[in-house]
């Protein structure tokens, strides 16, 4: 029997991205069915969107919880076999959808992947928020094939293997449904950033796989909800990450590696004090005491799969080894 897909995009007050965007989704999903998932829009989002686009089913969500809790408010009672979780400012492609699917089917172990995700607005290069496909290092730092920190590479065909990743992209990620209620979802405490790597990492730790698959392609603009400007994104992003680490990391050195963390972490508010402001750099300080000030729930272990850990650290690699691509990693 084919398996029925929800294709969910959360929105926010985000009619432009709608206009640019959802035409492509209507054109391209097929027997999927979309649906909107508003998160307390204060513009005419909604009302654009039944006007335009007739086939669109809502949800709609009495608070924004971000993208952590709008998920899973939104997910909470739909009753697809697969769930796609697709950002407002994604421009998907023909038959986005089956390849990805057709893997998910074909693979015992595997419950959530991602297609290969580029920029729309260079065409020929990876995307930040996912590239081709999510990997992380010894000390919790997220990284991807074809794209390390903020370089990005072009897109020459080099990773168009089919292939297990440690993390999917929430710009674009296919989960099974069943995985996603049997996790209870995301860990609403993020708010926004991470939350799709902290999933994959508690799938991972009770022996779940994770895939990348090329022969689907979309197009993400990045940076549609909260700009790189906004110190919020950064408060977000180091605290977020601590707390991923800290809760999924099952070697007997996770403390150890939070310890490293603060002190990579003062090398960073440097760098942002001068680059990018105080507000920025105060913002990994915030983030410091947020995190430790969190109740630490550490996430279910039963098989472990490390499968696209890195031994080492990809800071070291990038900023004193001059690694700049994915396939320089040894």
């Amino acid at each position: 029997m084919t398996p029925s897909v929800a294709v969910v995009i959360l929105n926010w007050n985000g009619r432009r991205h709608l206009e640019t965007y959802m035409p492509s989704v209507i054109a391209h999903s097929g027997n999927a069915v979309v649906y909107l998932a508003d998160n307390a829009s204060t513009d005419d989002s909604i009302n654009y969107v039944k006007q335009q686009f007739p086939s669109v089913r809502f949800i709609i969500n009495k608070e924004n919880g971000g993208f952590a809790k709008g998920y899973n408010d939104a997910l909470a009672d739909l009753k697809e076999d697969y769930f796609v979780l697709l950002n407002s400012d994604v421009e998907v492609t023909s038959n986005w959808i089956q390849p990805v699917i057709d893997e998910l089917e074909a693979r015992e172990n595997v419950f959530i992947a991602q297609p290969k995700i580029k920029s729309y607005l260079e065409k020929n290069k990876f995307e930040y928020a996912g590239a081709g496909g999510g990997f992380i290092d010894v000390l919790g730092y997220p990284f991807c094939q074809g794209r390390m920190f903020d370089h990005l590479e072009e897109d020459n065909g080099q990773y168009d293997t089919i292939r297990e990743i440690f993390w999917a992209t929430g710009a674009c990620m296919f989960i099974k449904a069943s995985l996603f209620k049997e996790l209870n979802g995301f860990d609403e405490r993020y708010f926004a950033h991470m939350e799709e790597i902290d999933l994959c990492w508690r799938a991972k730790n009770i022996g779940k796989s994770v895939f990348y698959v090329p022969t689907s392609t979309v197009y993400h603009l990045g940076g549609g909800t909260m700009q790189n400007t906004n110190p919020r994104k950064t408060f977000l992003n180091f605290r977020n990450s601590l707390l991923t680490l800290y809760k999924n990391d099952i070697t007997p050195y996770r403390r150890l590696k939070v310890l490293f963390r603060l002190l990579l972490d003062a090398v960073a508010f440097v760098k942002l004090l001068f680059s990018s402001g105080p507000k920025h750099a105060f913002a990994i300080v915030k983030a410091h005491f947020s995190f430790y000030g969190m109740k630490k729930i550490r996430s279910k272990v039963l098989q472990p799969n490390p499968t696209g850990i890195l031994k080492s650290s990809i800071v070291f690699d990038y900023y004193l080894k001059g690694v700049r691509r994915f396939s320089q990693l040894k």
